[in-house]
Order: structure tokens, then C-alpha cells, then sequence
């Protein structure tokens, strides 16, 4: 399995958007497009994080896909193929690079007008480039909706030989955009293989107890936590949980997280593998201090 080489605790990166504001991307630019445009800014983001002790990183193309990238004079091909080069260059074998697929942007039939078919192709594609450039593994991200998140998975396993974590996002009361459960997200992680699954954004780590207990008591599959480093401030853009704060926040919801397993378990010595990292406002010194606390 993909995760056994690794310790009780597998570190992820933290957010790419909101640092490459700090290196100049503009409101309404495409952050993808830096891949092409500023590589270089890209690719010192990365090795900041692998500096930073994250075992995987992922690359710079969540919202890349042929949908999405329609009349901005880039391809996903361009983009992905470019992303990959650069996590490669900046991990330099130190850490694994994920391809970071997130929702196409458009809803998927009943709901909206974006037929699953044409929803699996554009997946596909992406998974297909990102393991021709050399991805080690898929990150679906951010998901909303468990249909979709179904046709990405399958677009990537029935397509390529890359294993795949899967995460939806879920407000503080359990519930995604479209009224998935963790425990949803959990039937269908286990039904599709994933390697791990759990969830990303919106929210800090004290305010993701419930959905991510509720994973854990549903599946048996390694768990991934990404939790924004708290909101943004409406006039300075500046987000509310420092690293420290962060990191303490961080080992409360997962020791909570390790008691709720074993308890469902039915097994006090059950263990399981727990997939850290960041999400929206975090940087390499999130990282850092999350290193410190779990003592590695």
C-alpha cells in the first residue's frame, strides 16, 4: 500500500493560493497559470514546505481541468505537465508529489446541466497528464458533492496506476454544499478504494470534531485532516490561527480523532495512520509547528 513506508503520522503541505498572493497573484488571476508565467515563485513555495518537513506535497493545479481553463489561452496539459516538473524539482526525492484535482466548477446532473460522462473525461484527462509527468499520487480535493467526487476517483483508478486520497469539505455543523454527511463521504471512500480519505478547508481545526469523528468511526481508512488556518479578515485578508495555535488546535482533534477509532474499533490498541496538513492561510511554519508537536 502507498502509505506503508510511513510513521503513524504523514505530513502534507499547507495552502498554496494564499501564498502565492504573497508573491503577487492578483485578484481574478488564475493561480494555475503561475505554473507558466512565474515558475520559479511556484517552485520556492514547494521547497519551503518540503524544508518544512511535509512528506507529500501537492502540485499547483486544483482547478485545472479543460472546463475551467476554457478561453484562457492555457491547456491542462500545459499547466499539469509544468506543476509536476516544478513539485519534482523542489522536493528533489524528499517528498512525494500528489496531483491536486479539485471540482470541475459546474454542478453535475440533476442539479446542474454537467453530465457525469463529460464530468469522468475531464477528470480523466487530468489524471492521465499528471501520471505521464510523473505524479506519484492523485489528491481529489474540496469536494462538495459525492457524485462527483465518484467520477473523479474512478477516472483516475480506471485510468492510471496512481493511488488516490480523496476529501470533501464540510461547514461546522457536518454537512457539505450539497448535503453530504462525513459518514456519506466515508461509505463512498470505502466502496471506491481510496487510499485515505477526510477532509479539507473551510474551517479550523476546533471546529472540525464532529465531521471528522464521524469519518472515523465510519471507515477504517487512514484519515486526512487539512483545516484552514481560521477565516480571513474581511479588511486585511489576514487569517485568524497562527502556527502555534494551529498546531495545538491540531493535536486536540487528533488525539480526540485516535480515541474515536479505537472506540469503534471495539480495540484500545487500534491504530491508524493520520494524514496532516494545511489548507487555506497556512504556510511552512504551520507545518513547522506541527512537527514540533507530534514530536517528529
Amino acid at each position: 500500500m502507498f502509505l506503508d513506508s510511513y510513521g503513524r503520522y504523514v505530513f502534507f503541505d499547507g495552502a498554496m493560493g494564499t501564498m502565492l498572493q504573497k508573491k503577487g497573484l492578483k485578484k481574478g488571476e488564475r493561480p494555475d497559470g503561475m505554473n507558466l508565467t512565474v515558475p520559479d515563485d511556484v517552485e520556492e513555495i514547494h521547497r519551503l514546505y518540503v524544508e518544512a518537513g511535509s512528506d507529500i506535497i501537492c502540485t499547483n493545479t486544483f482547478g485545472a481541468n479543460a472546463s475551467a481553463l476554457e478561453g484562457t489561452g492555457f491547456s491542462p496539459e500545459d499547466i499539469i505537465t509544468a506543476g509536476v516538473a516544478i513539485a519534482r524539482r523542489a522536493s528533489s526525492g524528499a517528498a512525494k508529489v500528489a496531483l491536486d484535482m479539485g471540482p470541475i466548477g459546474r454542478l453535475l446532473e440533476p442539479v446542474g446541466e454537467l453530465k457525469y460522462e463529460k464530468a469522468y473525461e475531464l477528470f480523466k484527462e487530468q489524471a492521465v497528464i499528471g501520471e505521464k509527468a510523473g505524479a506519484d499520487l492523485v489528491a481529489i480535493e474540496t469536494m462538495s458533492d459525492i457524485v462527483e467526487l465518484k467520477a473523479a476517483v474512478l477516472a483516475v483508478t480506471e485510468n492510471t496506476s496512481l493511488p488516490v486520497f480523496a476529501t470533501m469539505t464540510f461547514n461546522k455543523y457536518g454537512r457539505t454544499y450539497m448535503g453530504y454527511t462525513p459518514e456519506d463521504l466515508a461509505a463512498a471512500a470505502q466502496q471506491l478504494g481510496v487510499c485515505a480519505t477526510g477532509l479539507n478547508c473551510s474551517l479550523e481545526p476546533s471546529e472540525m470534531f464532529e465531521a471528522v469523528e464521524g469519518i472515523a468511526e465510519a471507515t477504517s481508512l487512514p484519515i486526512i485532516i487539512k483545516p484552514n488556518a481560521g477565516l480571513p479578515d474581511s479588511a486585511t485578508g489576514s487569517y485568524g490561527v497562527d502556527p502555534i495555535e494551529f498546531a495545538l488546535q491540531m493535536v486536540h482533534l487528533v488525539k480526540t480523532v485516535e480515541i474515536s477509532a479505537r472506540q469503534a474499533a471495539q480495540n484500545p490498541d487500534s491504530t491508524r495512520r493520520i494524514i496532516i496538513g494545511g489548507c487555506c492561510g497556512t504556510t511552512p511554519n504551520h507545518i513547522i509547528e506541527m512537527r514540533k508537536v507530534f514530536k517528529i
